[in-house]
C-alpha cells in the first residue's frame, strides 16, 4: 500500500469513528431531551396544566420573558407532545451530529431567537411547545449543508429538505391554535445558529 493509500484509509478511518461517535452521543442526548419532556408533561397533567401558564412565553409581558427558555419543554396535552415528539427526535439527532457542544450552543440560540420573536409579536397569548425547536433543527440542518459545505451536511440537508418540506405550511397564519410565530423565528433562529456556528475556514500563513 502506498504512503497515499495508507494515509487516505487512516483519514476515512478516523472520519468514521468520529462519525459513529457523533451518532452515539445525538442518540443519547435526543432520548434525555424528549424523556425529559414527557417527564415534565406528566407533571403538568397532574398539576392540571399550571406549568403552561406559569412557564409558558406570555406576549409582551415581562413577567412571561421566563418563559422564552421553559416553554419548548411544555406541552399543551399529551396530544400536542407525541405530534413534536419524532420529528424532534430526527431533526435534533440529525442537528447533533457535529457534535454536542455545537448542538448544545444552536439549540440555545434557536430557543432565544424563536423565544424573543414569539415574545415580541404575540401579545398577551401564553405560547408552550417544542415545535419551535422542530423548525429550528430544520432551518440549521438545511443551512448547515450550505454554509459547511460537507458533502454528508448536504447530502442529508437534501434528506430533510424532501423528508419536512411540509412543515413549512406551519409558517402560514391560518390554523387556530397553533403559533406560526413560533415556528417561523424558530427557523429562523436555525438558520442563525447555522452561520454562526458554521465551520471556519483554515487560513495558513
Amino acid at each position: 500500500m502506498s504512503d497515499y493509500s495508507r494515509s487516505a484509509f487512516e483519514s476515512a478511518k478516523r472520519n468514521t469513528g468520529t462519525l459513529l461517535s457523533g451518532a452515539l452521543s445525538a442518540l443519547l442526548i435526543m432520548v434525555a431531551v424528549v424523556a425529559t419532556m414527557w417527564i415534565v408533561e406528566i407533571f403538568d397533567y397532574v398539576l392540571n396544566g399550571s406549568l403552561d401558564r406559569e412557564f409558558g412565553i406570555v406576549g409582551l409581558d415581562p413577567d412571561g420573558l421566563p418563559g422564552i427558555l421553559f416553554a419548548p419543554f411544555l406541552h399543551v396535552g399529551f396530544g400536542h407532545l407525541m405530534a413534536n415528539s419524532l420529528p424532534l427526535f430526527i431533526l435534533g439527532f440529525l442537528a447533533a451530529l457535529r457534535g454536542i457542544g455545537r448542538f448544545l450552543s444552536a439549540s440555545l440560540l434557536i430557543i432565544l431567537i424563536g423565544g424573543l420573536g414569539t415574545w415580541l409579536t404575540s401579545p398577551g397569548v401564553i405560547t408552550v411547545g417544542a415545535s419551535g425547536l422542530v423548525f429550528g433543527y430544520f432551518g440549521y440542518v438545511l443551512a448547515r449543508g450550505l454554509f459547511d459545505r460537507r458533502p454528508l451536511d448536504i447530502v442529508i440537508g437534501i434528506g430533510v429538505a424532501i423528508a419536512y418540506y411540509s412543515i413549512l405550511w406551519g409558517l402560514l397564519p391560518n390554523q387556530q391554535g397553533i403559533s406560526w410565530q413560533g415556528h417561523l423565528f424558530g427557523l429562523i433562529g436555525g438558520v442563525v445558529s447555522a452561520w454562526v456556528l458554521r465551520r471556519k475556514p483554515v487560513t495558513t500563513l
